[in-house]
């Protein structure tokens, strides 16, 4: 059964009725551009097309209820309970219900309606969840995409981005950027997303995977990770220590020149930190300006570089993640690197599409000479952002 027909099948199951309607939204791969979201830097992520659906019905009060195939029960709220205290009391919410309730939470905020009609939704999703390809900023934008259209919200694409944010930020208590929900939103076919995080500018760039002969190939490790705990908060408070040293409101504004300054202000720690996110937005914008005059099969160099940073700098790899990029380079990958937030989660390798078998085994072989669980290994293909599907 597919994702969406499961989302049908479990909204007659526990709303007892037929939904009106049949959302959906993409994760996202980042093909470069890792933590650089929340310092107002530039990120490169495209779309797959793993999705979230929901089916939703309208009710006649003033009700929100959500359901999930990944959780037995139903979570039911009144709409106006979803106030300002709500982040305050996430915890009373099983955790998968915050990114749903959050986004209808920030919609009201964003919108100022307190008109809005109670509604069902039922979810389900083939986005792998925690292997670093963003299955919260999915169910967000589906969710985002059905409330817009059945509330007849007056908001657009990058508003509803910027919903799903608001949601993950304080409704859920992870704090990310908003790299994920423009992705998921915004998503080209055969394309990847520029995306200026500051000004939330974006440009649609050709990737050309595929007249290149070139197929991504994602490796997901096994090893779960969560944003809402230490580590990525961490990460982010050494960022934002960083750019209150160097007298800036963001790391966005250093730039590799700067380094040598920033070495003489901060410990160890801090500065690999700061240098980790100045050199990774020089090589976003150096993928890009490759991708457009060279073509992808130009970019492996940066791909391997933006990995030793954030194994080396930012401190945010784990072993199955270094086994998966050194065996698929040895096996004949242009580039490879862990992509997502790290601690965890998938590496991803471009390579030759007749060569993906080949790295398929390499990769595997690996995981067992290391004593690793075996991975799941599967391509993926830039597709479009959230739609409505029926």
């Amino acid at each position: 059964m597919t994702a969406a027909a499961a989302a049908r099948a479990l909204f007659g199951e526990r709303f007892g009725r037929e939904p009106v309607g049949t959302w959906s939204a993409p994760g996202r791969a980042n093909l470069i551009g890792e933590h650089t979201d929340y310092n107002d830097g530039f990120v490169l992520p495209f779309a797959i097309e793993h999705r979230t659906h929901v089916a939703l019905a309208p009710r006649e009060d003033g009700v929100i209820r959500v359901a999930s195939t990944f959780d037995d029960g139903v979570v039911e709220l009144p709409l106006s309970a979803l106030d300002p205290t709500f982040p305050a009391r996430r915890d009373e919410v099983v955790e998968w219900a915050r990114y749903p309730l959050g986004v209808a939470w920030a919609l009201q905020r964003l919108t100022g309606r307190t008109d809005l009609a109670g509604v069902d939704l039922a979810f389900a999703s083939d986005v792998p969840v925690g292997a670093g390809l963003s299955s919260s900023a999915a169910i967000e934008g589906a969710t985002a995409a059905a409330l817009a259209e059945t509330w007849a919200l007056d908001v657009d694409r990058v508003d509803l981005a910027r919903a799903g944010r608001t949601a993950e930020n304080e409704a859920v208590g992870a704090p990310t950027g908003i790299m994920d929900q423009m992705a998921s939103m915004l998503g080209r076919a055969d394309a990847a997303i520029f995306l200026d995080c500051r000004t939330l500018r974006t440009e649609v760039v050709e990737l050309g995977f595929a007249p290149a002969g070139l197929e991504l190939v994602v490796i997901d490790t096994g090893v779960k990770h969560s944003h809402a705990t230490g580590g990525y908060g961490e990460r982010r408070a050494s960022c934002e220590r960083g750019a209150a040293l160097l007298g800036v409101p963001a790391l966005r504004d250093v730039t590799p020149a700067d380094l040598p300054r920033a070495h003489a202000l901060m410990d160890d720690v801090t500065f690999r930190r700061v240098r980790h996110i100045v050199t990774e937005n020089q090589r976003v914008l150096d993928t890009v300006r490759a991708l457009r005059e060279d073509g992808p099969t130009a970019i492996g160099d940066l791909l391997v570089a933006s990995h030793a940073s954030m194994r080396d700098d930012f401190e945010i790899s784990v072993p199955e993640l270094d086994t998966a990029v050194e065996a698929s380079l040895a096996a004949g990958a242009v580039g490879a690197r862990m992509t997502g937030g790290g601690f965890g989660g998938a590496a991803i390798a471009l390579v030759a599409r007749e060569r993906v078998e080949e790295l398929t085994d390499a990769v595997t072989s690996a995981f067992a000479a290391s004593g690793f669980s075996a991975p799941t290994i599967f391509t993926v293909t830039p597709s479009s952002g959230a739609a409505r599907d029926a």
